[in-house]
């Protein structure tokens, strides 16, 4: 429905009041303010209570090649934008889980690599496999070296494992929010307003077969 511009009068006086409607007189033109409508002179104006629908309709083909080139893009093309916060969080998330399970997993297989290229183990603080330590403990703390060895192996394959998860996880929301986008625009017209209802009754029925009455279900879907 386009849009109607009224312009802008000044009120001379008030014609009537009363619990139905409230009338104005503006400039020789009056004006009634019923429940559901307006009126000026002659003219009905749009439902107060109607719903803006300016005509548009997305495009899925369109929303999923802008939600694979950027994302979120698809979820505002579809005007969805109260999904970019869980889109970038998502995002966010899991980057962030990237880049620190990718950072320790370097920090344990350099001090894995120079516990094993070390002859003899160094007291330099500075070193890997000691800057590594929890704070106040030392290697023979930890069970000597062979056990400390061991520890860091077992480290850097747990946060390789997690830095590879967190990477199949981003590859997952990304998908998520191309297939959200193409879903979304699919179903942009769909009906979820309380008019769709099911009802549930008993209902009677005569079979013919055996000639005698039954008793059963019914399920009806209502659409309106």
């Amino acid at each position: 429905m386009a849009a109607r511009h009224v312009k802008q009068v000044k009120r001379d006086s008030v014609a009537a009041l009363n619990n139905d409607s409230l009338k104005f007189r503006f400039s020789g033109d009056t004006i009634r303010v019923s429940e559901h409508d307006i009126y000026i002179g002659d003219t009905i104006m749009p439902d107060l209570n109607a719903t803006w629908d300016d005509g548009w309709r997305p495009n899925a083909g369109r929303a999923v090649w802008m939600a694979a080139l950027v994302p979120g893009l698809g979820q505002i093309y579809n005007r969805s934008y109260w999904k970019l916060p869980i889109v970038f969080g998502a995002f966010v998330g899991c980057i962030y889980a990237i880049r620190w399970n990718g950072n320790m997993y370097e920090d344990y297989k350099q001090a894995y690599r120079d516990i094993l290229t070390d002859p003899v183990l160094s007291d330099d603080p500075s070193r890997s496999y000691n800057a590594i330590l929890p704070k106040g403990y030392t290697i023979e703390m930890m069970g000597g070296r062979d056990s400390y060895t061991k520890t860091l192996n077992s480290k850097q394959n747990l946060y390789r494992r997690s830095r590879d998860l967190a990477i199949v996880c981003t590859a997952l929301v990304y998908g998520l929010t191309i297939i959200d986008a193409f879903v979304d625009a699919q179903l942009f017209d769909f009906d979820i307003s309380p008019d769709l209802s099911l009802n549930v009754a008993p209902q009677m029925y005569y079979d013919p077969l055996y000639q005698r009455g039954e008793a059963g279900l019914k399920l009806a879907f209502t659409i309106r």
